[in-house]
């Protein structure tokens, strides 16, 4: 056996991305901890309180945070491509978009709008066939949450309008 016959191991640097997803687990765990702990009412006569689940959330976040840590360092996770920030720009866009218009414009024209805004992101260019779309689907959540369910909504000028 000749010592220039083994093969070369390619040994991969700890993926920065992961760590970084990590220890914002841990930040959001830790909030969540910090926060529970605060709560006063304590479990009555059974062992399950207000404090319950969310203990169980941010102990199931420390156990993601431990688990992205060390795949992280062992660099297992696959290669990303490069991010691309025009669609992630127009998604958030439309999210600003309707958080700005949403009490002003109603539900169904500002959800709409983020509807035709995040199909741009994914590649429908056609703006003009996904406003009137997302309205009209917009509009049909708003009917069966607003009416049906009777929870409230932000009705806009389309909503008056109708109903």
């Amino acid at each position: 056996m000749s010592r220039g016959d083994s093969p070369s191991v390619e040994t991969r640097r700890p993926d920065r991305a992961a760590l970084i997803i990590a220890v914002v687990l841990a930040l959001i765990a830790g909030v969540i901890f910090w926060d529970v702990s605060r709560l006063t009412g304590l479990a009555g006569y059974s062992q399950v309180g207000p404090t319950t689940v969310p203990y169980a959330i941010a102990c199931c976040l420390i156990v993601l945070a431990i688990w992205t840590a060390v795949e992280g360092f062992r660099g297992d996770f696959a290669e990303r491509e490069p991010q691309q920030f025009g669609p992630v720009a127009w998604v958030v866009g439309g999210l600003a978009a309707q958080m700005l218009l949403l009490n002003t414009l109603g539900f169904s024209i500002a959800t709409g709008i983020l509807f035709a805004m995040t199909a741009r992101g994914f590649g429908k260019r056609q703006l003009w066939l996904t406003i009137p779309f997302g309205i009209v689907a917009s509009f049909v959540v708003w009917t069966i949450f607003a009416k049906v369910l009777q929870l409230s909504l932000p009705a806009g000028p389309l909503e008056r309008l109708l109903f």
